[in-house]
């Protein structure tokens, strides 16, 4: 793949064998398209560099491709302060989250959307508090996306 051609999404395309991948990139290019806005923390962005630092041994490709989801339009970068960390350890303690998937899920219901996530635990235990989607299950969606905000999750770190 062409770095850079094809529009926003493409720079994004890292990990085509992944599981999930085709239904988040899928997913991703939507949202785009119909200037959804996708809403996540800033920790993504340091959380997807580890993740492709770590998975390619690259550290330049990892800046790169962090840099590029930081550019992409209509994504909602909302910054981890002192009381988005306070609503996000409320949520850990009382949902037994690990403590990024806590702040994903403070995020989510701050801005009223759905969290999607390929993360099973994650969405096994926020559904309880926030609406959860896998991406295959947004993707054929028929809603209006006028108004529709979703914090979406559609890079999501690996855990081993």
């Amino acid at each position: 793949m062409a770095r850079g051609e094809g529009g926003p999404t493409s720079d994004l395309d890292l990990h085509p064998y992944e599981a999930g991948h085709d239904e988040s990139h899928r997913l991703l290019a939507r949202l785009q398209a119909e200037a959804i806005p996708i809403v996540v923390p800033t920790l993504l962005l340091p959380e997807v560099a580890g993740t492709v630092a770590r998975g390619r041994q690259d550290p330049v490709l990892a800046r790169e491709f962090s840099r590029a989801i930081s550019r992409l339009p209509h994504l909602v970068l909302v910054a981890l302060d002192a009381l988005l960390a306070q609503r996000a350890l409320e949520l850990a303690a009382a949902y037994r989250l690990r403590g990024s998937d806590a702040v994903y899920a403070t995020v989510a219901i701050q801005f009223g959307s759905t969290l999607v996530t390929l993360d099973h635990e994650q969405r096994e235990r926020v559904v309880k508090i926030v609406p959860a989607r896998w991406p295959s299950e947004v993707i054929p969606s028929q809603e209006t996306a006028a108004s529709k905000t979703w914090g979406a999750r559609v890079v999501t770190s690996h855990r081993t």
